[in-house]
Parts: structure tokens; sequence; C-alpha cells
């Protein structure tokens, strides 16, 4: 089980679902937390992902990565490492990597953006299973920096409206959304 002083529990503890369904959703993983010594384990039916969306407030463009396993077009993010067990720092680690941009920050704040469940299809030997996605945003001064990860894993930075016709789930629309709101505000 996770310590009551982890960074996932205290990400969890101070977060505020929006509606029906991410309240359906952070309740899965505050039970996976309570009831497993290692949410983050790969090997188990439903583990915990951490991700983000990532912007560029002055242009109010958000790069989107092509995700093959899901033929979608989604934020950066993943799994954790060995070790790690801090949402935020997770999420940062796969922008670096995924987006090869070395200037992101948690904008506007460090605060989590969306949590969600999303299921992953099976590949190979591995079965289908679910990820609960932990979502900050991160902004880049340098959205030109921009570099994929792999041949296969293309970038696009594009302005949300046309993020959301990229995209065909739900749940990342559900999170352009919450990003449009953010920038608004700014």
């Amino acid at each position: 089980m996770v310590t009551a002083t982890s960074p996932l529990a205290d990400t969890l503890a101070d977060y505020r679902p929006h509606g029906d369904t991410e309240l359906a959703d952070v309740a899965r993983l505050r039970e996976l937390v309570r009831s497993t010594a290692d949410p983050w384990d790969t090997t188990t039916p439903l583990h915990v992902t951490a991700s983000a969306l990532i912007v560029h407030p002055p242009t109010r463009r958000v790069l989107l990565r092509w995700h093959e396993r899901q033929q979608a077009w989604l934020q950066v993010g993943g799994h954790g490492d060995p070790g790690e067990t801090d949402p935020l720092e997770i999420a940062l680690r796969e922008g670096h990597e995924e987006a090869g941009l070395t200037d992101l920050v948690p904008w506007p704040q460090p605060q989590v953006l969306h949590i969600t469940v999303v299921p992953v299809v099976a590949r190979g030997d591995e079965p289908a299973h679910e990820h609960a996605d932990v979502r900050y945003v991160f902004a880049t001064d340098r959205p030109d920096d921009v570099r994929p990860e792999k041949p296969n894993a293309p970038l696009r930075w594009l302005s949300l409206p046309d993020a959301r016709a990229a995209t065909t789930e739900p749940n990342v629309q559900e999170s352009l959304t919450r990003l449009d709101t953010l920038l608004a505000d700014r």
C-alpha cells in the first residue's frame, strides 16, 4: 500500500474531481492506491501513468503525439520508471523524452488537470489493461525545439480546435476543454 505521505497519495488527497465520470475514475484510483503496494506496477490490470498536455501559451497551441498502439493523437506521457512515485516528475520526464523539450514547466502552476481511467488494447503477449492517468499541463517557451522521440511518434503543434478534431479520444477532448478554460483565464 502506498504510504499516506507518498507523492501520489498527496496528489490524490488534494484533488477534486469534476463530474460523475471523473469522480468514478478517481474513486478507482484511490482504491488502487489504498489496496496495493505498488500502483505503478505495469503487470496489473489497472495501474497508474502520468502525462501532460504541452502548451505554448502565447500562441495557444498544444502539442500532440501520435501513439501507434492507440492509433490516436494524444498527450505525452507514460509509465513510471522503477523507483519513480511522483506523477508530476514522471510526466515531466516523459515530456522531455517524448518531445525533446528541456524547458518544460508546470503551467500555470503544478496542479493536476485531469484524472481519467483509459483502456489500453492488447498487444502481442501483453493483455488489454487500463491506465489510471494523472494529467498535468506543461508550458514551453521554445516550441520550435520540439523533437520526436522516434520516427513512428510524430509531434504536431495544433490550435485547440484542431487538436480536438485530431484526437478521437473523449478523455483527451475533456483535457483539451479544461486547458482551453485555463488559457482563457490568462
